[in-house]
C-alpha cells in the first residue's frame, strides 16, 4: 500500500508543477471565505482596500486610499452593490448594478468579479494559447511563494493583459502577489495582497449596508 501512495503521489507532482494554475483554481473551490488588504497600483494611481469575500460570491470592500472610509458591499443573491461613500454619513447609501462604471475599479474590473478565483480564471483564459514558466520560489510579505509567469501566444491579449507574473503561497496556494504586463510590456496593474487569511469566521451582516 505504501508503494501504491508513493507512485501516486510521485505522478500527481508534475500534474501540479506543469499547471499550478489549475492547481491554484483548484486550491480555491475549497474556500470557504477569506479576507486581505489589496494594494494594488494602476496608471500611476494607489489603491489600499481592505477586502473580504465568501462564497457564493458576497464581496465587502472598505476603502483605505482613496475615499478613506467609504465601504462597499455585494450581495450575490439581490445582485446589487450598496456603496456608502460618505462614513459621516451612515444613512446615505446608494445603491448600483454591478455593471455600472460608477462601483467599477480604476481598471474597469466589476464588483461580482473580484475575487481570487476571477483573476485565475482570466489568467487561464490567457494560458489557454499560451506558455506558462515556474520561476523558481521567492519571499513576499515575509512568505515563501511560488513564481509564475503566463504569457498569451504571439500577440494574443485578454481584457487588456499580456502577460501575468504571478507569486503563489508555498503554503495554500493562492497568490500573495500579481502583476499584469500588456503587449508592449508595460506594467497594467501590479497588486500585492497583504495579511491574506482563509476560511475565516466572519461576523453576520458583514456583507450589509
Amino acid at each position: 500500500m505504501k508503494l501504491l501512495q508513493l507512485f501516486i503521489l510521485l505522478t500527481a507532482l508534475p500534474l501540479v508543477a506543469a499547471d499550478p494554475i489549475t492547481a491554484a483554481l483548484e486550491r480555491f473551490k475549497k474556500v470557504d471565505s477569506y479576507k486581505v488588504t489589496l494594494r494594488s497600483k494602476s496608471r500611476g494611481e494607489d489603491e489600499v482596500i481592505r477586502y473580504y469575500y465568501r462564497k457564493p460570491g458576497f464581496v465587502r470592500m472598505e476603502f483605505v486610499t482613496p475615499h478613506s472610509g467609504a465601504v462597499l458591499v455585494y450581495d450575490p443573491g439581490k445582485k446589487k452593490v450598496r456603496l456608502r461613500a460618505f462614513p459621516s454619513m451612515k444613512s446615505l447609501v446608494f445603491t448600483f448594478d454591478p455593471g455600472s462604471r460608477t462601483v467599477r475599479s480604476s481598471q474597469g474590473h466589476r464588483v461580482d468579479a473580484s475575487d481570487v478565483g476571477t483573476l485565475l480564471r482570466r489568467v487561464q483564459k490567457l494560458q489557454k494559447d499560451g506558455s506558462t514558466v515556474s520561476a523558481g520560489e521567492e519571499e513576499v510579505g515575509g512568505r515563501k511563494a511560488q513564481r509564475v509567469e503566463v504569457t498569451g501566444k504571439g500577440g494574443a491579449v485578454f481584457e487588456g493583459v499580456h502577460r501575468y507574473r504571478l507569486w503563489l503561497d508555498a503554503g495554500i496556494f493562492l497568490p500573495r502577489k500579481v502583476i499584469a504586463y500588456d503587449e508592449a510590456g508595460k506594467v497594467v496593474e501590479e497588486v500585492l495582497m497583504d495579511d491574506l487569511a482563509i476560511d475565516v469566521p466572519l461576523p453576520e451582516g458583514l456583507f450589509e449596508l
